[in-house]
């Protein structure tokens, strides 16, 4: 394994370079080969237009996002941190389904504790890849015949992201799942993850336990989260024992840094202020996401992005990896 942290000094040194190689460069989204202008990197939303609509995924109601283009498309689940709604992340969503990906974003109701909301759980990839297969059969889809179930991945955020790396571990254990023997909740199809704000730092503190993840991992960390401390990041970033893994620090931005609003409705506000543009934020937090996906399935420029050069270019990350 090689392991690579890109200092400010040598990000600053190398990064003209980088942003000269952007000027040639091809970025492939959702089949399509795109020229990637001044406008058009990496460093801003991709060009490919995207599209919504409503489904059930299991007994959940879901939106649904995909590119207007292309197919043999992986299918994503975004687990939504505790009582956030799904609409909330709409620009998230579409970002990450413009660079070729299809996101399913459910309203998971349960109750952790006898306490009812919107609470992800460790066995939805199992219930969304389920659908994914059945949802590429149907005759009135408008995803018939263009996903690949094969390829599932997963995102999450906070709440969501920790009962994500459970799934990862195929781990069933309360708050994240009840019920299932281990091992039962990781699907075969799931071949990669990224969380944002998520942290495996157990309540009141303490060591964290070694994480299993047996398939890259990527950890997506606002600098400014006052909810989940960048400093539990780290220390889950450093109890990963597999590799791919990466945990990406996004400058300035808070824990509600991938939704379309600050602190929405229902869900534990941040007391710490992000400073960051929302817009902004999203954006490089979903790019970051997708592009760390897209090299886990073996697409070239995203490794090459991701490894070598991608936090070079962007002055709004610092980036600690090991592959």
């Amino acid at each position: 394994m090689a392991h690579a942290t890109h200092t400010h000094a040598r990000r600053n040194a190398r990064r003209n370079i980088a942003v000269a190689l952007l000027g040639s460069a091809l970025l492939t989204v959702a089949g399509a080969t795109v020229p990637a202008t001044a406008a058009e990197t990496p460093q801003s939303p991709t060009p490919v237009p995207t599209l919504v609509y409503a489904a059930s995924v299991g007994a959940d109601a879901a939106d649904v996002y995909y590119p207007e283009s292309g197919g043999h498309l992986p299918v994503v689940l975004l687990q939504q941190g505790a009582n956030v709604d799904k609409s909330h992340y709409e620009g998230y969503a579409r970002t990450v389904a413009a660079f070729g990906f299809v996101v399913v974003v459910p309203n998971h109701v349960r109750s952790v504790f006898g306490v009812p909301g919107l609470w992800a759980s460790a066995d939805q990839s199992l219930t969304t890849v389920a659908w994914s297969k059945a949802e590429n059969t149907r005759a009135d889809s408008p995803l018939a015949g263009r996903l690949d179930p094969a390829s599932f991945a997963l995102l999450g955020h906070s709440f969501g992201g920790a009962a994500g790396l459970a799934t990862v571990q195929g781990q069933c254990e309360p708050p994240f799942c009840f019920g299932l023997p281990p091992g039962a909740v990781k699907p075969a199809e799931l071949k990669a993850a990224a969380f944002f704000g998520t942290n495996n730092v157990p309540p009141g503190g303490g060591p964290v336990a070694p994480v299993n993840n047996t398939m890259p991992v990527a950890l997506i960390q606002g600098s400014a989260d006052g909810v989940a401390a960048p400093s539990a990041a780290q220390a889950t970033y450093e109890a990963m024992k597999g590799a791919p893994k990466a945990l990406v620090t996004v400058d300035e931005v808070n824990h509600y840094g991938i939704t379309d609003v600050q602190n929405p409705p229902g869900a534990a506000p941040d007391p710490s202020p992000q400073t960051t543009d929302q817009v902004d934020g999203i954006r490089t937090s979903a790019r970051w996401s997708a592009l760390f996906l897209k090299a886990a399935l073996g697409d070239p420029f995203a490794r090459s992005y991701v490894r070598y050069w991608g936090d070079i270019a962007d002055p709004a990350v610092v980036v600690q990896q090991v592959y």
